[in-house]
């Protein structure tokens, strides 16, 4: 994808990974990503635990809500973007 394509709120795909646009600077773009979510619990005890939350359920709990955002932010530079797509691509 071009950056000139990207806006806030628009969602893509790159690798095999859905993501949405969480800002556009001169060169970069700012996204976190959506589907899947990996979420990780510690219990008290010390033991960990790893869910993997679909776009859906991770939506209802407002992983997606923000600023500031429950998932990290990445930023994506010129090159990175090459490899974007608004279609998901099946590797």
């Amino acid at each position: 994808m071009e950056h000139s394509e990207f806006q806030i709120g628009l969602e893509f795909w790159c690798g095999k990974r859905r993501w949405r646009c969480t800002d556009v600077g001169t060169r970069t773009v700012v996204a976190i990503g959506i589907h899947p979510v990996e979420m990780a619990t510690v219990q008290a005890d010390g033991a960990k635990e790893h869910e993997t939350l679909s776009y859906e359920q991770a939506d209802a709990m407002g992983w997606f809500d923000g600023p500031p955002y429950r998932v990290a932010e990445i930023v994506l530079d010129e090159d990175d973007l090459e490899v974007c797509s608004l279609e998901r691509e099946d590797l």
